[in-house]
């Protein structure tokens, strides 16, 4: 077997090594089914294989690299996709066993944009029925287990997603992020994730209900998950662009980051909130990064943005209700409301956004918690709205665990999230790094820097 240590390289180190025939993408590819077969039995990330056909894509891929011919960004790479997108050929079941036996003709643009970049997409990893949890558990491939402590959760929706990139099964993820399905995984298993400004990325093909993935949903977006910064801006450059049907006239160019050194950045930091307190722990590992990007020249001020956070966060529970409406055609209709009511918070929302692009006239990005605290022990007793979370031996509703994602989701704004270190029970913590609207790539630039002086990615123990 090859070189065990490449399977946590970065995406962008692969790519480079394949093109120099350093490794064969078959090589690389045989190196993931071995681990899954070996490491996924505990963790249970990945749910479906589709290993034959990538065999022989990988096969090809290598045939290319022999001829010399021009290779796309993402050439030879094995990758894994979130199973709540729809992957042509491959079941994709929104973790619902109403599509058990779901196998699309189509991929969703973002995996046929991957794809066409090169990657090959040889497995589904797992999620919440319908993405519609912060825990990554199902009735069709039951729980998947941090690979940090396998009692644990890896976050969700995107649980397996992440689970699968720290623990080095698969180059990189592609998962999607409505009340923090990407950030939340990645801070609970510490890797680096982004969720995109909202439409950037086309959502289409996501499943969310039965024959969902032909129209879009609000909040939500698709993104990726990787071992580095600089894998989510390759990434990014790949997945961005307009729906297809828009491509004849629509483009999309992000601008390039503002700020390229934490020397002078300009950083609020939002750290925390009585209404949601955060894991004492937890927060003594923020303030220690803060420190490090404070010596390192950077510009640290706590402040308070000038919104009530409670009346923000009730807005994101209103408008994503009525997103996730169609996952529950029982109470559908009271889920969703009337459209009047949607188009009054609609409102609301564009008044927040004014308030918020004013604000980061001042701020170059802004720091706060992913989730009030580090992966919790497994909990599947109740529902969400009637479960209780034990923070620092204080319970509280499980609701909450969406405040600070939720709040920046309904905005539509772009949040990168990079792992910033360990607690001494040697669990995972990252940290949000929020930019103005479409200021996507100084995201990623910021949450590559903070990394450099205050974490970045770590193989798990026994991965």
């Amino acid at each position: 077997m090859f070189d065990d240590t490449w399977a946590t390289a970065t995406a962008t180190e692969q790519a480079r090594a394949i093109r120099a025939r350093e490794i064969s993408s078959r090589e690389l590819l045989e190196l993931y089914l071995d681990r899954v077969e070996r490491l996924n039995p505990a963790i249970n990330a990945v749910v479906t294989l589709a290993a034959d056909r990538a065999r022989k894509e990988a096969a090809a891929a290598d045939e290319r690299t022999a001829r010399g011919e021009d290779l796309p960004p993402l050439h030879g790479l094995p990758i894994t996709i979130k199973d709540a997108i729809e992957t042509a050929g491959i079941r994709s079941t929104g973790g619902a066993v109403e599509l058990r036996d779901h196998v699309p003709d189509t991929d969703a643009p973002a995996v046929a944009r991957l794809r066409e970049a090169g990657a090959i997409v040889f497995g589904k990893t797992n999620l919440p029925r319908w993405s519609g949890d912060v825990q990554s558990y199902n009735e069709l491939f039951g729980t998947t287990n941090n690979p940090w402590d396998l009692t644990r959760v890896p976050g969700g929706s995107s649980g397996g997603a992440a689970a699968a990139v720290v623990a080095g099964l698969t180059s990189f993820e592609l998962g999607t992020d409505i009340g923090g399905s990407i950030r939340l995984p990645a801070h609970c298993c510490g890797s680096f994730g982004l969720k995109p400004s909202y439409g950037v990325v086309p959502q289409r093909g996501y499943l969310d209900s039965i024959g969902g993935g032909t129209t879009d949903a609000d909040i939500n977006v698709f993104g990726p998950l990787a071992r580095s910064a600089e894998d989510l801006d390759l990434l990014l450059s790949v997945l961005a662009g307009p729906e297809p049907a828009r491509a004849l006239a629509w483009r999309v160019e992000l601008p390039p980051p503002a700020v390229t050194s934490l020397a002078g950045a300009r950083l609020a930091v939002w750290l925390d909130d009585p209404a949601n307190p955060g894991e004492q722990a937890m927060v003594a590992v923020l303030r220690a990064a803060l420190d490090r990007l404070a010596d390192a020249g950077a510009h640290v001020e706590e402040v308070r943005p000038p919104v009530d956070p409670a009346q923000q966060f009730e807005l994101f529970l209103a408008l994503v209700g009525a997103a996730v409406s169609v996952s529950d055609p029982e109470h559908g209709e009271e889920l969703a409301g009337s459209h009047y009511a949607w188009l009054m918070r609609d409102r609301e929302r564009a008044a927040l956004q004014a308030t918020w692009a004013e604000w980061f006239e001042r701020y170059d990005a802004l720091l706060t918690p992913v989730l009030c605290t580090t992966a919790f022990p497994h909990l599947q007793e109740g529902t969400f709205a009637t479960r209780r979370l034990t923070v620092d031996d204080a319970e509280r509703d499980y609701v909450l665990v969406t405040w600070w994602t939720g709040m920046f989701g309904v905005l539509g704004l772009p949040v990168a999230v990079p792992p910033v270190g360990r607690t001494p029970a040697g669990l995972p913590v990252g940290m949000q790094v929020v930019t103005p609207f479409l200021r996507d790539r100084q995201a990623i630039r910021l949450a590559g820097l903070i990394a450099e002086v205050a974490g970045g990615y770590a193989v798990p123990p026994g991965c």
